[in-house]
């Protein structure tokens, strides 16, 4: 009887172990992955004299939380039409790769990969930085957009921001952007509109 109270125990404990396991992992696996780890995955869909060559992270607009979880990761590509290779991502998974037409890019620097060793600001750190503008103490931040690509030369972020709307919360505004060095991490340019909440 005590062996049978004593294996029981014993079962228990090992299924609240796998089950305390279980939680820990499903909480890692919805963990939005960053933008440079997303860069490291990209790297996986494109020929090698792409890899690394980035010219152009964004996202679309956050959905029910602020961070994004869908992004395009935009590589130099010297073997295609328009120099350039897109990989998009949903949730941290690959759901397509193509060439895109980038014509317009052509025309400028735009088209050409950033500084590798600039790239030192992530996604989730430029968004930290922009949300703690004095500006938006008193307003309740709904989505962002964020865009690591050359601004005057340099890696830059521009994270676009939404808030809720002061007559009717459930709408948001947008309140435009705020430029963050992608190598300092400092912010550059704010280009913030908090009166469109009004």
């Amino acid at each position: 009887m005590k062996r049978t109270i004593h294996t029981r125990v014993s079962n228990a404990f090992s299924i609240g172990l796998c089950l305390a396991a279980l939680a820990v992992a499903r909480a890692d696996d919805s963990k939005e992955l960053t933008a440079f780890e997303l860069i490291k995955q990209s790297n996986r869909y494109v020929g090698e004299d792409a890899k690394d060559k980035i010219v152009q992270v964004r996202s679309e607009k956050s959905l029910g939380s602020m961070t994004p979880t869908i992004w395009y990761v935009v590589h130099y590509d010297p073997d295609a039409t328009a120099k350039a290779t897109e990989v998009k991502f949903g949730a941290g998974q690959k759901l397509t790769v193509k060439r895109p037409a980038r014509v317009f890019e052509l025309a400028s620097k735009a088209h050409l990969p950033m500084d590798k060793d600039k790239l030192k600001i992530d996604s989730d750190k430029a968004l930290e930085t922009a949300m703690k503008d004095p500006q938006l103490k008193n307003l309740k931040l709904l989505a962002s957009r964020l865009t690591l690509e050359l601004w005057e030369d340099a890696p830059t972020w521009k994270v676009r921001l939404w808030a809720a709307k002061l007559r009717n919360p459930n709408k948001d505004a947008d309140i435009g952007e705020i430029l963050i060095s992608a190598e300092s991490g400092k912010p550059l340019r704010n280009d913030l509109h908090i009166e469109h909440v009004d």
